[in-house]
């Protein structure tokens, strides 16, 4: 008895305590797990790019200065009522596109691709990466007026709406964009539970229209870039030389790596691009096998995370938005890594909040913020 009434009010005071941090992150908008795995990951990122940028404090402290302001952003964004998103989402997708007719009139090319805007002393970003959440929002908000699962004519309406930002993309030369956008709102239709049959279909109609894509449509390039993925070495020292860099650093890494700022490649400047799209590359030779998994580990914990806010999301709108951000995470880290170890052709997308970039660290902890309204705007529910 004496045990038992002892540790009583121990037990109420770690109660009362961690309610009270429960209700002091509620207070903020905060989700703890998610925003400690994203920075976790940010910090990571911080300590790869270091060695990639060929030790260039300069370039780490412009990061580390996006990640802060992206931190911020992410906060605010995650203050505002899920409705605002409900109601907003279709003016905001209007002005995403009007924002994509500006950036092609008077855009800046980059890397062969006239993709961002430069504005008087705002710094220069790519409005194209704000597709990546306007066109799921977008369409969240118009099957949410829907019964599900969408019938043909919904799948049309979709089609549009994903169609017509990602032509947008492909006029500015960005491919790889475009297919991200693409695939966030493949993602939000599969999501609102389209019939298998309609999605084999689909894969069947796109495998069959690939030859006449290339043949007809894709740009020099673009069929430069798949003849280089099926045989890298057909030019070595031209188009196949990333890819080839990259494949001699990531097995030289082995298991443990080289050792952070050791790695002979990335270090002697042998892969090109090395502190954005390949800067995978960098991290498998400094870390080795081991360091690869850690990062998938820690992708790990921010797409569980997501995909719990995702399941546990109170109604369709919020459902469909929140899966759609976190399986376009998947997909972006997805494609880089398997891009970098050559399973799929380049496609010039970054590694997400690993690689050099201040407009994909803030759109990506934008997309972040929606997760964590949604999971800490829930309405209390009648038991």
């Amino acid at each position: 008895m004496a045990t038992r009434s002892s540790s009583r009010p121990l037990g109420d005071r770690f109660y009362q305590l961690s309610t009270g941090r429960g209700e002091l992150w509620q207070s903020l908008r905060i989700d703890p797990p998610l925003v400690l795995s994203l920075l976790c990951l940010a910090a990571y990122g911080l300590l790869v790019l270091f060695s990639a940028s060929g030790e260039n404090v300069a370039d780490v402290q412009r990061q580390a200065a996006a990640i802060v302001v992206a931190f911020v952003v992410m906060t605010a964004v995650a203050q505002l009522e899920v409705d605002f998103f409900r109601r907003g989402a279709p003016l905001m997708f209007v002005g995403g596109l009007l924002v994509l007719g500006v950036v092609l009139a008077i855009g800046s090319e980059v890397n062969g691709a006239k993709a961002w805007l430069d504005l008087p002393g705002l710094p220069s970003f790519q409005p194209s990466e704000l597709e990546k959440f306007l066109v799921p929002m977008m369409l969240a908000w118009y099957m949410s007026t829907r019964s599900l699962p969408p019938k043909f004519k919904d799948l049309v309406v979709c089609g549009v709406i994903i169609l017509i930002p990602a032509v947008l993309i492909l006029l500015q030369n960005d491919t790889g964009t475009a297919l991200m956008v693409i695939m966030s709102g493949v993602f939000t239709v599969l999501l609102a539970g389209i019939s298998w049959k309609i999605v084999f279909a689909g894969i069947t109609a796109v495998l069959a229209a690939s030859p006449a894509w290339y043949i007809f449509l894709a740009q020099p390039h673009q069929k430069n870039r798949i003849l280089t993925f099926f045989d890298p070495y057909r030019d070595p020292t031209g188009a196949g030389y990333n890819i080839i860099q990259s494949q001699i650093a990531i097995g030289s890494g082995g298991l443990q790596g080289k050792g952070w700022l050791n790695g002979a490649q990335s270090q002697l400047d042998f892969i090109p691009e090395s502190n954005t799209d390949f800067i995978l590359a960098v991290l498998a030779e400094e870390f080795g096998l081991l360091g690869v998994l850690f990062l998938i580990f820690l992708y790990l914990l921010v797409l569980g995370r997501g995909f719990y806010i995702a399941l546990t999301a109170q109604d369709t709108f919020s459902r469909l938005l929140a899966g759609s951000i976190v399986l376009t995470f998947f997909f972006y880290a997805f494609v880089n890594m398997a891009m970098v170890s050559g399973l799929m052709p380049v496609v010039g997308l970054p590694l997400p909040l690993v690689s050099k970039g201040g407009t994909s660290i803030v759109t990506l902890l934008i997309g972040f913020g929606i997760l964590m309204s949604i999971q800490t705007h829930k309405r209390v529910l009648p038991r």
